[in-house]
Formats: C-alpha cells, sequence, structure tokens
C-alpha cells in the first residue's frame, strides 16, 4: 500500500475545488472507480499548477510513468 496525500488535498483551500471534488469522489465512491477519479484529480493539478505530473501522481497515489 502506498502513501497518498489526497486525504489531505481534498480538505485543503489551496487545492482548486474541482480538484478536491474528483478526490473526495474517488475515496466516497466505489474503488472500481478510485482510479478513475484520482486521474482526473492529477490532471486538474497539473493543469493548475507548476508541479511535475510525476509528483502530482505520487501526491495523490497513482503509480509513476502515466501522463497527466
Amino acid at each position: 500500500m502506498s502513501f497518498s496525500m489526497a486525504p489531505l488535498l481534498m480538505h485543503s483551500e489551496q487545492v482548486p475545488s474541482e480538484a478536491r471534488d474528483a478526490i473526495r469522489a474517488a475515496y466516497e465512491g466505489g474503488p472500481e472507480h478510485r482510479s478513475a477519479w484520482l486521474e482526473s484529480a492529477a490532471r486538474i493539478l497539473h493543469r493548475n499548477t507548476g508541479l511535475a505530473c510525476s509528483d502530482i501522481r505520487e501526491l495523490v497515489g497513482l503509480p509513476s510513468g502515466e501522463d497527466c
């Protein structure tokens, strides 16, 4: 099991509300949709921050190696 900052990110006012909503949906919905919601949050964060895609994926608990 990997460490994820996603539960903290969904409560941070510094995170765009659209990303917080996607993270919240990932944890409130079923596990079969979690990855898709986290991918959506990663894309939103990548688009709205200066962080590298690999760093964002790590923050939300996704495996590295894929694009945002």
